[in-house]
């Protein structure tokens, strides 16, 4: 397949793709990206950094081939709380059994086992419960003190060597970033990655750490995988750039009844405060190993497209699978079949943005009412930040969404949003000029349809970010040329075949 400069997705709803051992050869990516996945995911918990650098450089490459931008999120391991080791290497644990965790690094044996996580013996209280290896053995804590905790196994299983430990309902008294988190993140920022994700956010003051030292060279995502996150959820979507549903640990420190609803609820959280919101985790987990997807898979993607979420994302699917390909695919048939439903858009407005005084919030809604008077064939965006081209995709309007940026970084970054088909684009200087690309660039990508309006939304003075206040409907050259009573030809040869715009104040708004 040849990827075209102005190739169109046809969907709204991105694709984030995770690489790794299965798709981490250089046409492996181009076969990703070409059946459908708009970011890749570079996940430190596995593998090294020159594993995590020659990825890189194959989606930087692939973007020079193809002239568009393709966003790069790296995703931080976080603090992984883990048994120590056995001396036989596993044990069997009975239901009902006593089992003692502590501070003793010796190996454990069927009685107790080293816990070397001192955070969490300061947090633990009896009552509580310790989910060892994604919960497949949960024990209770019977007493505790500093160094120890004495449990019950409410049921069986085969404790192992370094198996993962959760704690429900504590807050730890650690940092969200570990000392291997700095390293990483000192090595993507290097790299020139454009989102951050970090993982097991407990309080909006770990994101405030993390975005210290970020000092705005990436965007941050805040991924919600432990329940206490849920009790500061409007204070951490408030300081993260973006939000995923990390279904995974969630799912293990919850009952499962209750994932569905927390998702739910952070999904229209993050459309009313306008951040971009991912659902993640096990989307298409049987497709590890089987080319096609049960239909509770299925109808577990379609219902977070229904909902309006900016992305979806493949973890082990399209990193470690047998059939990556075919899962970016799949992915990409059921959106597109979501989003055919007129059903889609009306349940996807059950929730939007919230309005301010404000008048990029007055232009961006007023969007949705031109779309649905005028038949507009897309919204052209221009934007130095970001702000203007996110703010439209949050009013989830029905025209797709042409994003023009000269920040290259900007243009990355924006791949992962609703909607937007984003452009590098040089920066105008007047709203002539502003008209003139705007019309080219919907020609060259694929949006402009002869005798129908474009709307083309920006900011005065251009280039200062946050100044969103002008709202223009143009018409493409045929248009304009019968209005004005010359041929095509003449327009043409008058414009250097920029096209000749109508412009009429009437459409025009502007503070």
């Amino acid at each position: 397949m040849n990827i075209r400069l102005n190739a169109r997705r046809g969907r709204n709803t991105k694709i984030l793709a995770t690489l790794g051992p299965a798709s981490s050869e250089r046409e492996k990516i181009r076969e990703l990206y070409e059946n459908g996945a708009d970011v890749f995911r570079l996940n430190f918990s596995h593998g090294t950094h020159d594993d995590h650098r020659r990825r890189y450089e194959a989606i930087r490459d692939l973007e020079k081939e193809i002239g568009r931008p393709i966003g790069i999120l790296l995703d931080l391991q976080g603090p992984k709380l883990r048994l120590g080791r056995f001396a036989a290497g596993r044990e069997q644990i009975e239901a009902g059994q006593e089992f003692r965790l502590d501070l003793d690094p010796s190996p454990g044996s069927n009685r107790r086992a080293p816990l070397l996580h001192p955070e969490i013996f300061s947090a633990i209280k009896p009552g509580h419960d310790l989910l060892i290896d994604d919960g497949k053995v949960r024990l209770r804590i019977v007493s505790c003190g500093h160094n120890f905790a004495e449990t019950v196994a409410v049921n069986g299983g085969v404790l192992s060597d370094r198996k993962g430990v959760n704690v429900p309902g504590s807050i730890l008294p650690l940092s969200a970033l570990t000392e291997k988190d700095r390293e990483d993140l000192a090595f993507g920022l290097e790299l020139g990655v454009d989102w951050i994700a970090l993982s097991f956010v407990q309080c909006p003051e770990d994101l405030i750490e993390l975005k210290s030292i970020v000092n705005g060279r990436a965007r941050v995502m805040a991924k919600l995988e432990k329940p206490s996150a849920i009790e500061f959820l409007d204070a951490i979507i408030e300081q993260a750039d973006g939000i995923m549903v990390a279904r995974g640990d969630l799912g293990v420190e919850l009952p499962a009844e209750q994932v569905p609803l927390l998702q739910k609820r952070i999904v229209r959280a993050c459309r009313e405060a306008g951040k971009p919101v991912v659902v993640a985790t096990q989307m298409l987990e049987s497709m590890i190993s089987s080319p096609t997807p049960t239909r509770a898979e299925a109808s577990d993607v379609a219902t977070a497209v229904y909902d309006g979420v900016d992305a979806v994302m493949l973890s082990a699917e399209s990193a470690s699978g047998t059939f990556p390909i075919e899962a970016v695919s799949m992915m990409d048939r059921i959106i597109k079949a979501v989003e055919s439903d007129p059903l889609q858009r009306k349940m996807m407005n059950a929730a939007s943005h919230r309005k301010t005084e404000s008048a990029t919030d007055a232009i961006c809604a007023a969007i949705r009412t031109v779309a649905d008077v005028l038949p507009v064939v897309a919204t052209v965006a221009y934007t130095s930040s970001g702000a203007t081209t996110l703010r439209v995709a949050h009013e989830r309007p029905r025209t797709p969404i042409l994003s023009l940026t000269p920040n290259l970084h900007v243009s990355r970054w924006l791949t992962l949003i609703w909607g937007i088909h984003s452009v590098c684009a040089p920066d105008v200087c007047n709203i002539e000029e502003m008209v003139d690309n705007a019309v080219s660039a919907a020609e060259v990508h694929g949006f402009s349809v002869p005798m129908l309006p474009l709307v083309v939304v920006a900011g005065t003075p251009f280039g200062v970010s946050g100044s969103t206040n002008l709202m223009r409907i143009v018409w493409p050259s045929s248009v304009a040329a019968n209005i004005a009573g010359v041929s095509a030809e003449e327009v043409h040869a008058k414009t250097s075949g920029q096209g000749l715009q109508m412009r009429d104040p009437y459409f025009e708004f502007a503070n």
